[in-house]
């Protein structure tokens, strides 16, 4: 060990500390440095055992002096793409948490760098997609991913968050009406988030995807058939502000549905003030008192027929329009609205009722997709 090695028990838990353990990792990460030695560097600063594990199984370690772990101990807790830890043995030193951060953050950026590198190609690569689609990655790191991906840096970008069932299929759909412009994708948990470099308008873009899977996965669906992909489009920002059009992508995908009259492509910047229904978490939409009569209702076949009608209505605004698009006479979609007026409560003439009946069925569809995205373990604390 050098006599220049920054040690943690030269460090105290202040915020020049901090400063400390993030240059000591800039500087391996501008180094090139591999991962041997990023995790070797970690265990010299630590002093103490310090391991990294990749989702597919590969393991590095060294111990307080630098030699190889024979057989690291792995923590009580993973995650899916990479576990950093170590293994004081004794009480935590206050930046561990710092110190196991700036490692994890160092290992993804030499990993998508060394990629580039194995490959011989500049174009596509997963790891290089996650540092640009991140917020806890430092501009500079950003900035790099965006040249190995062979991303204009003048030029906004948006990002899509996709749910489906079959990734690829979905994946096809979505390159074919986003025909010509760049394209990149990378799997974020139980999501796909694919970045598009384009000029077109996102509600467009929106209203293009969502014709061409409706198209593709006709409604009404059954139990056992694919629903097809669920995307949310968020807002085109410039390359570097990435992240935040992910956020929105994944806020509009809450509003994704494929009930009759729902939309399997939203935009996020069309939702405007619609957006704050994003900030309710799961249990407020699942106890609402009228979604939760709605959903009553609609157990049976009858009333499935009958929420289905309200929809419609809501959707064109007049008897006869309404029982056009559901091939019924005017008189049965009265019948079936005055069942729901009835068990309501509402009286659909008045104008205050029927802006109340839209935004019930917004809310449930909101509620029926973030149950199944909450399933799908989809939605983070942050989503």
């Amino acid at each position: 060990m050098s006599n220049d090695q920054l040690r943690m028990s030269d460090l105290g838990s202040d915020s020049v500390s901090v400063l400390r353990i993030i240059s000591y990792f800039d500087a391996l990460g501008e180094s090139a440095a591999n991962a041997d030695t990023i995790v070797r560097s970690a265990a010299l600063l630590a002093q103490c055992p310090v391991a990294a594990r990749w989702a597919g199984g590969s393991v590095i370690g060294y111990d307080a002096l630098g030699d190889p772990l024979v057989e690291p101990r792995p923590p009580e807790t993973t995650r899916r793409d990479l576990d950093v830890w170590l293994d004081r043995g004794g009480a935590d030193h206050p930046l561990d948490s710092v110190l196991l951060d700036r490692l994890r953050h160092t290992l993804r950026v030499a990993e998508a760098q060394s990629a580039v590198v194995r490959t011989g190609s500049q174009m596509g690569d997963p790891a290089l997609l996650e540092v640009v689609l991140s917020d806890k990655e430092r501009r500079e790191d950003r900035l790099r991913a965006v040249q190995l991906l062979g991303l204009d840096p003048a030029q906004p970008v948006r990002v899509l968050a996709v749910s489906a069932a079959a990734i690829g299929p979905a994946m096809e759909l979505i390159t074919q009406t986003c025909s010509g412009r760049l394209v990149r994708s990378v799997a974020a948990g139980n999501l796909t988030a694919v970045l598009v470099q384009d000029g077109q308008d996102g509600r467009a873009l929106a209203m293009d995807l969502h014709a061409a899977i409706a198209a593709r996965y006709p409604t009404p669906l059954t139990p056992d058939v694919d629903r097809g992909p669920w995307v949310g489009v968020g807002e085109r920002m410039s390359v570097y502000a990435a992240p935040g059009s992910w956020k929105q992508a994944r806020r509009a995908l809450r509003f994704a549905s494929s009930t009759l009259y729902g939309r399997r492509a939203v935009a996020y910047a069309p939702l405007s003030s619609l957006q704050l229904l994003a900030e309710l978490p799961l249990e407020r939409l699942l106890n609402d008192p009228d979604v939760a009569r709605l959903n009553a209702l609609a157990t049976s076949a009858t009333g499935a027929q009958e929420v289905t009608t309200l929809e419609a209505f809501c959707a064109f605004g007049s008897l006869r329009r309404t029982a056009a698009e559901l091939h019924v006479h005017h008189s049965t979609v009265a019948a079936r609205l005055a069942h729901v007026e009835a068990e309501m409560g509402w009286d659909l003439e008045q104008a205050i009722d029927r802006f109340m009946a839209t935004l019930v069925l917004m809310i449930r569809r909101m509620a029926l997709t973030s149950t199944e995205l909450a399933a799908a373990e989809v939605f983070g604390p942050e989503a």
